[in-house]
């Protein structure tokens, strides 16, 4: 049988939510003792228990809050007025939430997707870098970051997007940038952001205002010219300057 932290080894490296629940304090007779630890999953299954019955029902209902909040919360059980257990005591419990990584997306293995992608990898980002260039893929041999050398389209249909996707968009073509960025406005994302300079950026609003309708509430939306304006020269301090943006908006989602 896995243990609980055995359990949280594999979900983390799933890259699935769970909410971590223990028993911080009891009074009383109580089913499970101080340090009893349950995994609640996003679906609600469970690894382990803390014991059970409607106490354990309640728990689960409350995991399911915390990962959906991600503020880890307090809660205090009186078993029998609140759960109609006939052990009677009282039980404290500690619920946090383990969020999944956020996923990283670079389009672009260029000097500067590459510089990015290393660069990010402390941060605990779940990096991906696409590109359609094996001769540039091929420089990347960081195990930790996803590879995906294929069409800039073909890589859209297989990315899942969701709140917790960043997206940097820093291909070798213009218009291959600006369809990238047309497809991703669609998709719910935590960051969405396009390298370039002004012209490419002014250009770039008024083809989508004018050829797509993407109206200015839209537009606002993504990060371009994209990162932080450190005066940065050349990729490694452009990559610099585009994590410090990344940082800045994931501590802003999660606070």
């Amino acid at each position: 049988m896995k243990t609980i932290f055995e359990q949280i080894l594999e979900a983390r490296r799933a890259n699935d939510t769970v909410a971590l629940c223990t028993i911080v304090h009891t009074r009383g007779s109580t089913p499970c003792k101080v340090g009893s630890k349950m995994l609640v999953y996003a679906d609600g299954t469970i690894g382990s228990t803390i014991g059970g019955g409607a106490l354990e029902k309640k728990v689960i209902m409350d995991a399911l809050e915390v990962i959906k909040s991600r503020v880890p919360s307090l809660f205090s059980h009186d078993l029998l007025n609140q759960h109609n257990m006939c052990c009677g005591g009282t039980v404290d419990i500690f619920i946090e939430p383990i969020m999944k990584r956020n996923s990283l997306y670079i389009f672009g293995a260029g000097h500067t997707g590459q510089a990015l992608a290393t660069q990010a990898i402390p941060f605990d980002f779940d990096i991906t870098l696409i590109d359609d260039r094996r001769e540039y893929m091929d420089q990347c041999n960081l195990s930790v970051v996803n590879r995906m050398c294929m069409h800039f389209e073909d890589a859209l249909e297989q990315l899942p997007f969701d709140e917790q996707v960043f997206i940097c968009i820093m291909t070798y073509s213009h218009p291959t940038d600006r369809d990238i960025l047309a497809y991703c406005l669609g998709k719910p994302f935590a960051y969405l952001g396009m390298i370039g300079s002004q012209r490419k950026v002014e250009m770039t609003k008024k083809l989508f205002k004018t050829g797509l309708r993407i109206s200015d509430n839209d537009l606002v939306r993504v990060d371009m010219p994209m990162g932080i304006d450190i005066g940065a020269e050349g990729p490694e301090e452009i990559a610099v300057s585009i994590l410090a943006k990344l940082i800045q908006v994931k501590h802003r989602i999660t606070t």
